[in-house]
Order: C-alpha cells, then structure tokens, then sequence
C-alpha cells in the first residue's frame, strides 16, 4: 500500500564498537513497558518541551524528535529533498567532516540515525547514560550545524539515485507514482518523496543547508525522551542540542486536501500477481468519531487474522496470503485504504469479495460481537505494539505530541474505546465506505466493473 503510505528513508546505523554497548542495547529492545509509566513535561530555560519517561533499568537514554515539515516542504524541482538531508546529517557536522564526525560517534557508543514523512523530519538517537555527554555533543552539531560538504553530497545523492533507478524498474513504482498524482493532482502530497533522478541532480549543498535552515527551529519541534536521565539533566540537554536554533521555522503553507476518489487507475503488466488497492475516505485523529472509525476498521480489516477481509478472502476462499485496511492520518489529508495483492487470475473475485464486505459493512455495520473482540484487542495490544521498548515508548510518546492528544491520552485511551457504541460504529462505517473508492490494479488488466458472480 505504498501508494498513500509516506516514503521513509533511514541513514545508515553505526556499528557499535562496543561490546557491552551492544549488549546493553539487546536488552533494552526488549525491555517490557512499565505497568505504571510516568511521563514527566518537561521545559527547558529557553522554553524547549519534551515528554520524559525516567527509567534506569539500564543505562540507556534514547531521544526521538521531530521538526513539522518533510517532504511536502520540497520546492518545486527538488524532490527528494527532505529524503537526501536526512542521509547527511552524519556524514560532518560542525568542525567535523564526515569520517572524523563518524569516529567520534563510533567512538561514543552511540546510534544515530534521520528519516522522513510527508510532514515530518525525524530524528533518533540511543546512548550509553555513561557517555550521554560525548553523544548529545554530536547530535548537536549534527542538528546545528551539518555540513552537507559536496563530496558527501554527490556520494549520498548517487546513493539515493541508484535507489530510485532500481525502484524504476519495478513496476508498483509506475503504480505508486500514477495513483499519487490521481489522488493528489497538484498538491505535495502527490510529489515523489525520495525524488527523480532529475530532481536529485538538481539540489546542491546550498539548497540542503537553505531547506535545513527553514525547518529546524524551535516552535515546529517535539522532543521525547526515555531512559535514564532524570528532568533536571533534561532541561539543560535540550537546550545543549535545541537551544541555538532559530525561534521560529519558515515553512511553506500546505493546504488541506480530499483526495480524489471514485477512479480507477489500472497499471497493465504481465505479472503473476495482481495488487489491488481500494481508496475511502478517511478521518483526522482528532475528529469526535475517530474510535468509532477505528474500531470499525479493526473489524473489517484491521484485525490481521480476524477481520472480515481476511476470513472472506484468505481463510474461506484462499485467495490471498493476506488483506488488511489501515485509516491513514496525514497532517493534510486522510483516508482508509484496503490492499491486497492475488493471484492474477482471481483478482475479479477478489476485488468482488472486497466489495462485498465494505458493502456489508457500510450497510449492516458489526455485531456486538464484533465490536467487543475489537475492543479488547485494540486495548491489549496498544502496550505489546506501542510500549515494548524504549525505542517504542519514545516514538508512542512523540506520535502523540505530534497528533496533540495530551499527555494523559494513555491513561485515557481505554477508557475512550470503552465508550463507543454500536451505533457510532455502525454511522462511521456508512460515513466512510459508502463513497465510491479510488481503485488501484496492478498487472493484469480486467474491468472492475464486470465482476465474476456480482451481484450489483
């Protein structure tokens, strides 16, 4: 589904040199989530927030952080932009180029690592607390002031260009590309996130410092922390790595957008497999029937092996390995999306099933039945999914800073879900599915509209 789903690059983890380092951090991707967990906020002197979750089971600190933005924020004939800076900021960074900034952060034992989202960029740092001082040092320079030296430069973009050169040659690319510009026309959103060949080409060292400028200030940044460091040390690390930057960002107005449904973009190619995405609407995270929504959508495919979908189409008829629908929140636009992928010869019947089922579900809604195993699932596997880890507390935790839900959400949350009734689920289903949905067909053609065994 990688149609509306961001595109994400990651720069290249470092090889912990350590052996205890190494250890350390195994066990702290294991660590279980606290029954009890406090999040603390935190403000530092020169007005930076963070959520805080103190732990030290072991000496390890992660901080994630985000600054509004990424790839929507890409001028025109720069795509991949936000992609490529988030390749760089560990290759120099201050009075340090890139081998020497490299040594050194091999030499603290820390992971440092950057990545984007059509609205964000996101950045990721795990640590010995023995040598936080040495690795907030260089995540500060590589904040402030990255170098984004020509030789680094021209050696990530060939990188990121060999990438694209070989996604090219997939033909989910063409798909990706095509259904992104039919939902999106004009806007951002619709704009190839890692980039053209072209566009790659294009962007110079002046531009990835001008675009860094621009979006890394301190009024469009969260920040979460989990570890062991206490509140005190906290306030003056953000303002060690936070504080020299601008007040303000300079960000380019991005409109709202609905994405444009009831088409069918087809990709013909002779593949044994045929991919199948359909397209709704959707509902922002802080809309009043959101729960609703979500609930509705873990019964009809949200579920991996209990949903409607996947019992229809896998488990009774066997037409798919697996199905599944995801409401997609972005900061300007959302929607459900239904994907697949099946054998060529039985994507009709596939895609009829589907209908089948989003029709069932918009006309009939679940079962109390249905509802109240989605409920207990959703409940139980927020802090397996959510809580698991340290690395997975920060990222839950700067999600929610991001979606503005509070810092009590967690406490809240099941509390949300309990409340939901049958009657908002069913009105959410016939709100969002009712609508004819955008549909995507990758590899062999076949009219959606002259189904084997349809009813109509």
């Amino acid at each position: 589904m990688s149609t509306v789903l961001p595109s994400r690059h990651f720069a290249p983890a470092r090889l912990f040199l350590r052996i205890g380092v190494f250890f350390a951090l195994l066990v702290v991707a294991a660590m279980p989530a606290r029954a009890a967990m406090t999040i603390q906020d935190v403000t530092s002197p020169k007005g930076i927030h963070a959520w805080l979750v103190e732990d030290y089971s072991v000496p390890i600190i992660t901080i994630r952080f985000a600054f509004a933005g990424g790839s929507s924020q890409d001028p025109a004939g720069k795509d991949g932009l936000a992609n490529l800076m988030t390749t760089l900021f560990d290759e120099g960074a201050g009075d340090l180029d890139s081998e020497a900034f490299q040594q050194k952060l091999d030499d603290s034992g820390a992971e440092m690592s950057f990545d984007d989202s059509r609205d964000q960029v996101f950045g990721t740092m795990r640590m010995l607390a023995s040598e936080k001082d040495a690795a907030f040092d260089l995540l500060r320079l590589a904040v402030e002031k990255p170098r984004f030296d020509p030789g680094a430069v021209g050696r990530m973009r060939a990188q990121v260009m060999a990438d694209v050169e070989s996604r090219a040659r997939n033909p989910n690319t063409e798909a990706r590309i095509r259904m992104a510009k039919a939902l999106y026309g004009d806007h951002p959103y619709a704009k190839q996130p890692e980039g053209t060949v072209e566009s790659l080409k294009a962007i110079t060292p002046a531009d990835l410092k001008a675009f860094h400028d621009r979006l890394f200030a301190r009024d469009n940044l969260h920040v979460a922390v989990v570890g062991a460091i206490s509140a005190g040390e906290l306030k003056a690390v953000l303002d060690k790595v936070f504080g020299n930057l601008p007040e303000k960002a300079e960000l380019t107005p991005v409109p709202d957008i609905q994405p444009k449904l009831g088409q069918t973009v087809a990709v013909s190619y002779p593949l044994p497999q045929t991919t199948l995405q359909l397209v709704y609407p959707g509902v922002k995270r802080d809309a009043p029937d959101f729960f609703a929504a979500y609930l509705m959508n873990q019964v009809l495919g949200g579920g991996t092996f209990s949903s409607w979908l996947f019992r229809e189409v896998r488990e009774k008829r066997g037409l798919a390995y697996g199905v599944s629908s995801d409401l997609i929140d972005y900061r300007h636009a959302n929607a459900l999306v239904i994907g697949t992928a099946t054998r060529s010869e039985s994507a009709p019947e596939t895609l009829r099933i589907i209908r089948e089922q989003v029709k069932k579900m918009a006309g009939e809604g679940p079962s109390q039945a249905d509802l109240d195993a989605a409920k207990k699932y959703v409940v139980g596997a927020f802090a397996i999914a959510s809580l698991d880890s340290s690395v997975s507390i920060a990222r839950t935790l700067l999600g929610l800073q991001i979606d503005h839900l509070g810092i009590d959400y967690i406490q809240k949350r099941e509390k949300l879900i309990d409340q939901v009734t049958l009657g908002q689920v069913k009105a959410a289903a016939k709100k969002l599915l009712s609508a004819k949905p955008a549909l995507l067909i990758v590899g062999k053609p076949f009219d959606p509209d002259k189904l084997p065994g349809d009813k109509g």
